[in-house]
């Protein structure tokens, strides 16, 4: 089982401690965060005040993603301290992990560190070609797609081709502070349900929401309320959840099968 969200922590927002006791209910799972774990300037006191005493007491268990406001700190330097090798290598923000038979590929979607030339790229196409495996996700913060106000992020469509070429079958992002599901897709956004990717967008950690959206082509589900993506991953499928904080008339679940 996979759960999180991205926007987490903010010590003005009663959210992330909501968003954490939803973790609370899965502790065998493995944790995922989609980048702005620690708001505002993800500097040394907002992880120690904001993100540790709530999403912090699963950090023995969380493989994150970094966000632009971790990257408000110089090169992330907190975000790199805070997680240690749950991060991945220092200083990269990209690296793989494995839950079940899954394979996760945790990615660095700062401008500067994910263009076509980039190390990270010819990682990632070095990772695709030499470890394949039949089930896979990749996480990372900005969204190429979006209802939400940021976006689309069109820079991290070169990636997003990698991984269609390579039969990746998830994307999760955050960055917009709402919870929303794309059909399957290609890289340019046409709907595709032979080897289209599935788009998770989860910026529902905590922060402030979001209300102001246009919905985007394709878009299957959007709301902007807290809570956390659960993924329970089986050999060739998968099934999702939507889990929110308290009471709503707000679900979303379902499953699918990998390419």
């Amino acid at each position: 089982m996979l759960v999180g969200a991205g926007d987490i922590a903010s010590c003005e927002s009663p959210g992330d401690e909501a968003t954490a006791r939803l973790l609370d209910l899965y502790p065998d799972a493995t944790i995922f965060t989609a980048g702005d774990n620690a708001y505002m300037h993800g500097n040394p006191s907002d992880f120690r005040d904001c993100y540790d005493p709530t999403w912090g007491r699963h950090r023995g268990r969380t493989r994150p993603a970094p966000g632009n406001h971790d990257y408000e700190t110089p090169g992330a330097s907190a975000y790199f301290d805070y997680f240690g090798g749950n991060a991945g290598p220092r200083g990269l923000g990209y690296y793989t992990f494995d839950v079940g038979s899954w394979r996760i590929y945790s990615l660095n979607s700062e401008p500067s560190l994910a263009g076509p030339s980039s190390s990270q790229m010819s990682w990632l196409k070095g990772e695709l070609a030499s470890r394949p495996v039949n089930c896979s996700i990749a996480i990372w913060h900005h969204p190429v797609f979006t209802s939400g106000p940021n976006g689309p992020n069109s820079y991290m469509r070169d990636i997003l081709r990698v991984l269609y070429d390579n039969n990746v079958d998830i994307v999760i992002n955050g960055h917009d502070h709402l919870y929303e599901r794309f059909a399957p897709q290609d890289p340019d956004g046409r709907a595709d349900f032979t080897r289209g990717i599935r788009q998770f967008t989860v910026g529902t950690g905590g922060v402030p929401l979001y209300q102001n959206v246009t919905v985007a082509p394709n878009s299957e589900r959007l709301q902007s309320v807290w809570g956390v993506l659960r993924l329970v991953l089986n050999p060739g499928e998968y099934e999702w959840e939507f889990v929110p904080v308290g009471e709503t008339s707000f679900r979303d679940s379902g499953s699918g099968k990998c390419h």
